[in-house]
Parts: C-alpha cells; sequence; structure tokens
C-alpha cells in the first residue's frame, strides 16, 4: 500500500530520518535511498549501499527462487 507525501502514521508527526549503514564497507548515508538494498537475515535487517548492491548483485540474485526472476 502506498501513501501521499505527508501522510504519516504517527498522527501528523514527521519521523525523524534513520542514518543506514552499510553491512559491508561501512559507508553511511540518511534513508531513504533508493539505491540501496535492504536484507533481512536471521530476523534483522541489513542495509547494502548501491556500490556493495552492484558488485554482489550475481550472489543476491542466486539467493531467490526462480520465480523471481
Amino acid at each position: 500500500m502506498t501513501s501521499l507525501s505527508g501522510d504519516s502514521d504517527q498522527g501528523g508527526r514527521a519521523a525523524e530520518p534513520q542514518t543506514l549503514v552499510c553491512a559491508r564497507c561501512g559507508t553511511t548515508a540518511e534513508a531513504p535511498r533508493p539505491l540501496w538494498i535492504c536484507s533481512v537475515e536471521n530476523g534483522a535487517r541489513r542495509y547494502f549501499c548501491e556500490t556493495c548492491a552492484r558488485e554482489n548483485l550475481r550472489a543476491i540474485e542466486g539467493r531467490l527462487d526462480s520465480a523471481w526472476w
């Protein structure tokens, strides 16, 4: 489900930007970053920067069921 910009589930309060840290190289950025990848591993979210995601794209795709690609 999508929401319009400015819509919030917190009663109109603006959420503070989250700082993302790449789990592979340690690069930091403020969220949201459209080219970063989020992976849930053992119940924890891990983020990967654009560079690390591009360098490891084959390995990432290799873990997906064939129905996804």
